[in-house]
């Protein structure tokens, strides 16, 4: 699977380690996120792993700041991107499962890399069940589409 992967300065580290084990693992990774501790801003990354995704270059993405928090509010500002921030493997399973999440955020400050290494499993290895899903999430896009859903 190609991943697209972004941080901020405070995700360099958790960023890094999950390069070296989604890339062991087989998957090819792009880098879009910063390498360095120097402080940036991590809507700038949000957006990047974002329209690798929604654009087709990448298959998921991958996003990691100091809570997850910021990086998926702006990276769900991107039309097409359903991004969910994970903190433990259930999240990230039910985001596939039933809102077909396409991006995942994580927090450098809130999880260690064991726990990323199992959130970054279940997000690529769930598919997305559709069934009575598929209705909320067409429901969310129109909303994404700035239509409304009532």
């Amino acid at each position: 699977m190609k991943i697209a992967i972004g941080n901020d300065h405070v995700g360099v580290e958790l960023k890094q380690h999950l390069v070296d084990y989604l890339s062991a693992k087989g998957h090819e990774i792009v880098n879009f996120g910063t390498d360095t501790a120097a402080s940036t801003d991590y809507p700038i990354y949000a957006e990047r792993v974002s329209r690798a995704v929604v654009s087709g270059e990448c298959d998921r993405g991958i996003l990691i700041c100091g809570t997850g928090l910021g990086i998926s509010i702006s990276a769900n500002k991107v039309h097409g991107v359903r991004c969910a921030v994970c903190s433990e493997p259930v999240s990230a399973e039910l985001a596939r499962q039933h809102n077909d999440a396409n991006v995942i955020a994580m927090g450098a400050r809130i999880i260690g890399p064991v726990m990323a290494e199992a959130i970054v499993d279940v997000f690529l290895d769930t598919e997305f069940q559709a069934g009575r899903h598929q209705r909320r999430v067409d429901m969310i896009m129109k909303l994404d589409r700035g239509e409304s859903v009532q």
